[in-house]
């Protein structure tokens, strides 16, 4: 699934010409491309989508927004870890902890 989440702008920089910021999304932080919204400050809100913010939102409708998006387990959809959350979807185990479990209990590499 793919949805546009609310997030608040943390800050801005120029990188390659482009206008970048860190937003942070209820505690987790990602690089978001504001040029669709080049006049963005820090603190303001704006809903992403795909890693581009395409426009603001009011302070009270992203907090809300937010906490149903976490209440529906959305946010750890979106941003959680893929195999785990794929795992426990399916019931199964996460194949990435077996493989770091595995090669804590044997250093010799394996091919």
């Amino acid at each position: 699934m793919c949805l546009a989440v609310p997030g608040k702008v943390l800050s801005l920089e120029q990188r390659d010409g482009t206008l970048m910021s860190v937003v942070d999304f209820g505690g987790v932080h990602k690089d978001v491309c504001l040029e669709y919204i080049p006049d963005a400050e820090i603190g303001d809100y704006v809903v992403v989508h795909v890693g581009f913010a395409i426009q603001r939102l009011d302070e009270e409708s992203a907090r809300r927004t937010l906490a149903e998006f976490e209440h529906l387990g959305v946010l750890k959809e979106e941003f959680g870890d893929g195999f785990a959350l794929a795992a426990e979807q399916s019931g199964l185990p996460d194949p990435t902890a077996t493989r770091a479990a595995d090669s804590d209990d044997d250093p010799e590499v394996r091919s």
